[in-house]
């Protein structure tokens, strides 16, 4: 070490070091000696040619509207509100006023669907169990279950009733089973939308039905339809199922993409102040997407839109795992340690979402201050993995030392600003 960088060290301060690991196809390939089997830089299951002539026919297809951000690049869609979310890796493949309050008419129940499954959960209900219906929820208007009035109805029909029919009347029901008023049950909805993360929701009923107050986000709408998803698997099915006959009336499935096989769930939904509205998720090939839209003119203009903004995800986007767990990305040097150098590791599986032939665009490096001043602990933050695409926003991930590195000795230090120490 020069007496220049050893000034720099006794002055607190060390030089920012990056270092390229690896870019394009060449450097992937060679990276597999490096960075051990990273059987994700390959995509076996969809050819490039196929997914571009995918992307071309969604081009072609593409309605008149206004433009949505897109990591690649602006791309137009009809719909006044737009989310699409990669749900494993959280990633934003499409946003268009995200953030702005919306009213969400029955993707509400979305949200009342949460906190059923919650008291399910919990043992509070059963699906076995019967609920009384009052005259309000017989009364409800709207899509409708047609509960009878003065009887009782299973939960478990009254979930089918709400998520494949939209019936307000079984929103009411369950609501008023569970917390003994609707207005209760909304508290309820309240209280839990900040603590997954709906930090612009407001609800003033169950069922989605136009009132003052009342709103939510597309993003807040990704955001239950991924808590659905991981935190009750066993109840997401009432999502998909395409039809559902209660009191001699057989409705189906409202999701013209679940109807057509081309999603798994969650919701559709129509008001005058929201117009129509749609989130849907699907699973390819391992991966899956989740997508919003709300302010479509039409029913039939949001089946199309929201196909095509769910082919255009996975025709665009596809999930990579660049390092496991553990692994070794690199090393740094250290100043004033035992060992001469720590190893820079993945403190989890870093999988990323990225542009389709990312490979041969993107250029991956990592980024440290150097060198790592000892004493070094296992598990600290030394460094980033940073991923560089065109059009692209560098993607940091942080990178943990691998191991402990004490500091030297009063003695060993001395000798070592001497010049008589151990090389650092």
């Amino acid at each position: 070490m020069t007496a220049a960088c050893v000034k720099a060290v006794e002055l607190g301060t060390n030089v920012r070091t990056r270092r390229s690991l690896f870019g394009g196809v060449a450097g992937i390939a060679a990276c597999a000696s490096f960075a051990g089997p990273l059987k994700a830089f390959a995509r076996p299951h969809r050819h490039a040619g196929h997914a571009a002539k995918a992307a071309a026919a969604s081009a072609a297809d593409a309605p008149v509207g206004t433009p949505a951000n897109t990591p690649i690049g602006p791309f137009d869609t009809v719909a006044r509100w737009a989310y699409v979310v990669d749900y494993d890796t959280g990633a934003v493949l499409l946003d268009k006023a995200s953030d702005e309050r919306m009213a969400p008419s029955s993707l509400t129940k979305m949200m009342t669907a949460y906190i059923v499954f919650g008291m399910l959960a919990t043992g509070r209900i059963r699906l076995e169990q019967s609920l009384p219906v009052s005259e309000k929820a017989w009364r409800t208007q709207g899509s409708k279950m047609f509960v009878p009035l003065g009887q009782s109805v299973l939960v478990s029909d009254l979930i089918q009733g709400m998520l494949i029919q939209s019936g307000n009347d079984a929103c009411i029901v369950l609501a008023e089973g569970i917390a003994g008023s609707e207005e209760r049950f909304v508290a309820m909805m309240n209280e839990e939308a900040p603590k997954l993360g709906m930090m612009n929701s407001h609800f003033v009923n169950v069922t989605g039905l136009p009132a003052d107050g009342h709103y939510m986000t597309a993003r807040d709408v990704a955001t239950v339809a991924s808590h659905l998803i991981r935190d009750f698997p066993q109840y997401y099915h009432y999502f998909g199922e395409l039809e559902f006959t209660y009191n001699h009336i057989r409705q189906g499935n409202r999701n013209v993409l679940v109807d057509k096989g081309l999603a798994d769930g969650l919701k559709t939904g129509h008001t005058e102040a929201g117009g129509f509205g749609l989130c849907a998720s699907s699973q390819r090939n391992g991966n899956r997407v989740i997508v919003v839209i709300n302010g479509s003119s039409s029913s039939n203009e949001r089946a199309h839109e929201g196909e095509r903004l769910m082919s255009w995800a996975f025709a665009n986007f596809e999930n990579a795992t660049l390092f496991r767990r553990g692994q070794v990305v690199d090393s740094a040097p250290v100043w004033m340690g035992e060992h001469r150098q720590v190893s820079l590791v993945a403190g989890a599986d870093i999988v990323m979402t990225l542009p389709v032939g990312w490979q041969q665009r993107s250029h991956i490096g990592v980024d440290y201050a150097s060198p790592v001043i000892a004493p070094v602990t296992k598990g600290q933050v030394c460094g980033a993995l940073v991923i560089s695409a065109p059009n692209m926003a560098d993607i940091r991930v942080p990178l943990e030392a691998g191991e402990s590195v004490a500091k030297l000795g009063l003695v060993a230090r001395a000798m070592t600003r001497l010049g008589h120490g151990p090389a650092q």
